[in-house]
C-alpha cells in the first residue's frame, strides 16, 4: 500500500525560504573564516612571534565573544518563540532587554580585561618567549576595546536571523571584513605597523558593524525591531526568560573555551612551531565545518518560531532535513579542502616543523569532522531552541574537561604526542557529544521544556 504524503502547505518554512536563510550564514560564516586566515597570512609576513601573539590573545576574546553570542542566542530564541506565538510586541520587547544587557556588561567585561590584562597573559599561557609576549600585549590593548562592538554586531544579527532574515547581518558581515582586511593590508604593508596593523583594523570594522546593526534595528517596519519609546529600564520578566537560555549556553561556550585556552597553555609548552601549527589549524580546519555553523544558526532560528507555535511535527521535519544538508555539505567542504591542502598551506609560509604539524592534523580533522562534528555542534541547537538548554550545558562541560582537556594532557603530554594529540583528544570529544545528543533527542525528552 502506497504511503500517503504528509501535507505539508502550513508548514513555516518553505524550501526556498530555508535556501534563502542559509545561503547567507554560509557567506557570512565563510566571510568570517578567510578574513580569519588572510589575518594569520598578513601577520606571518611579520614572523611567527607575532602569529604566535595574536593567536593566543584571540583564544582569551574569543571566550568573550562567545559569552555574548550565547546570551544574543538566549535573546534571539525568545524572540523567535514568541513570534511562532503571534506575538511581536513581546518579541520587539525581548530585543530591546537583550541590547540593554548586553552593552552594560560588554562594557564591564572590557574594563576588567584592561585592568587584569598582565595575570591575564602571563597567568594563563605562562612562560612563553618574550617577542611572543610582546606581539600579544599589543593586540590585546588595541583590540580589547572591540568587544562591545562585536557583542552588538552579534546580538543584531542574532535578531536578524530569528525573524528568518540572514541577508541583513550578511552584508554588514562584507562591510565589516571588507575594511579589515584593506585596514590590514595598508597598516601592514604599507605603513609597517606590524602586529597594530592587524588590531587598529580589527577596532574599526567591529564598532562599525556593531553600531550599524543598532541603527537598523531602529527600523520600525522590520518584523523585529525597538520599541517606541525605548526605555533602558529592565524588565525582570523579559530579561529573566532571555537569561534562563543564555546563561547556560554562556556557560556552556566559557568553559568550552576556557578549556581551550588551558589546552593552549599546553600547546605553547611544545614551542613556536606548535603553536603557529595549531593557529593556522585554526582557521583552516574551520573552512572544513563552515557549512555546519552556518546551518546551525538555520535550525536556532527555525526550530524556535515551530516550538513557540507549539508544533513539534515541524520540529522534527526540520532538524533531520537540515542535518541532512550539514552532513551532506561538510563532506564536500572536507574533499574541496583535501585538495587545497598544500596550496593553502603554502601561503603562510612558515618553518617545515610547522607544516608537518598542520597537514597531518589537517587530515585528521577533515575525517572526523565529516562523521561527528554535525551531531556534536549542529544537532544541539535543536535541543536549544526548544530550551532543553540544561542538559546540552551539562553534556559539553563533562566531555570537555573528562575528555578533551584531560586528554590533551594525556596523549600530548604523557604519550608524547604534541599538538596532534590535542586535536585527537578534541575529536574523542566529539564522539562522546554525538553520542549523548543523539540520544536525548531520540528520547524526547526536550519537548517537555518550557520557555514562554
Amino acid at each position: 500500500m502506497k504511503k500517503e504524503k504528509k501535507d505539508k502547505s502550513h508548514y513555516l518554512f518553505s524550501n526556498k525560504a530555508l535556501v534563502a536563510l542559509i545561503i547567507p550564514l554560509v557567506i557570512e560564516q565563510l566571510l568570517a573564516v578567510l578574513v580569519g586566515m588572510a589575518d594569520s597570512i598578513m601577520v606571518s609576513s611579520v614572523g611567527e612571534a607575532a602569529v604566535s601573539g595574536v593567536s593566543l590573545v584571540d583564544t582569551v576574546f574569543i571566550l568573550m565573544i562567545n559569552i555574548f553570542a550565547a546570551l544574543a542566542t538566549g535573546g534571539a530564541v525568545i524572540a523567535g518563540q514568541y513570534l511562532g506565538k503571534r506575538r511581536p510586541q513581546q518579541a520587539c520587547k525581548a530585543v530591546d532587554q537583550l541590547v540593554i544587557f548586553i552593552v552594560l556588561s560588554g562594557a564591564v567585561i572590557t574594563g576588567l580585561i584592561y585592568v587584569l590584562k598582565d595575570p591575564i597573559l602571563h597567568g594563563v599561557f605562562g612562560k612563553i618567549e618574550p617577542d611572543v609576549m610582546s606581539n600579544a600585549q599589543t593586540y590585546l590593548l588595541i583590540t580589547n576595546a572591540s568587544i562591545p562592538f562585536i557583542a552588538l554586531y552579534n546580538a543584531g544579527a542574532a535578531v536578524f536571523r530569528a525573524m528568518g532574515d540572514s541577508k541583513i547581518s550578511m552584508k554588514m558581515s562584507i562591510v565589516m571584513n571588507a575594511i579589515n582586511v584593506a585596514g590590514n593590508a595598508i597598516l601592514i604593508y604599507v605603513f609597517h605597523f606590524g602586529v597594530a596593523g592587524v588590531a587598529i583594523p580589527t577596532l574599526v570594522s567591529r564598532m562599525f558593524a556593531g553600531i550599524g546593526m543598532m541603527v537598523l534595528l531602529r527600523n520600525q517596519d522590520r518584523i523585529l525591531h525597538f520599541s517606541r519609546p525605548f526605555s533602558i529600564r529592565l524588565e525582570k520578566g523579559i530579561l529573566k526568560k532571555i537569561l534562563s537560555l543564555g546563561l547556560p549556553n554562556s556557560l556552556e561556550n566559557s568553559m568550552f573555551q576556557l578549556g581551550k585556552i588551558l589546552v593552549l597553555s599546553l600547546v605553547s609548552s611544545f614551542g613556536t612551531a606548535s603553536i603557529t601549527a595549531n593557529a593556522i589549524c585554526n582557521n583552516l580546519c574551520s573552512f572544513q565545518v563552515l557549512p555546519g555553523m552556518a546551518i546551525g544558526y538555520a535550525i536556532l532560528a527555525v526550530v524556535a518560531q515551530c516550538v513557540g507555535a507549539g508544533d513539534y511535527e515541524q520540529v522534527r521535519y526540520y532538524t533531520k532535513k537540515l542535518m541532512i544538508i550539514t552532513y551532506a555539505a561538510i563532506f564536500g567542504t572536507v574533499c574541496v579542502m583535501f585538495l587545497l591542502q598544500p596550496f593553502l598551506l603554502g601561503l603562510y609560509g612558515v618553518s617545515e616543523e610547522a607544516n608537518g604539524y598542520a597537514i597531518k592534523i589537517m587530515l585528521w580533522h577533515g575525517v572526523m569532522a565529516a562523521l561527528f562534528w554535525p551531531m556534536s555542534f549542529s544537532m544541539p541547537n535543536a535541543l536549544r531552541a526548544a530550551n532543553d538548554v540544561a542538559f546540552c550545558m551539562i553534556l559539553s562541560i563533562l566531555s570537555m574537561w573528562i575528555v578533551r582537556i584531560a586528554g590533551s594532557y594525556l596523549l600530548g603530554s604523557v604519550f608524547k604526542m604534541g599538538v596532534f594529540g590535542v586535536w585527537v583528544a578534541m575529536t574523542i570529544d566529539w564522539v562522546i557529544r554525538s553520542a549523548g545528543f543523539l540520544w536525548r533527542y531520540l528520547r524526547g525528552k526536550w519537548i517537555l521544556k518550557k520557555a514562554i
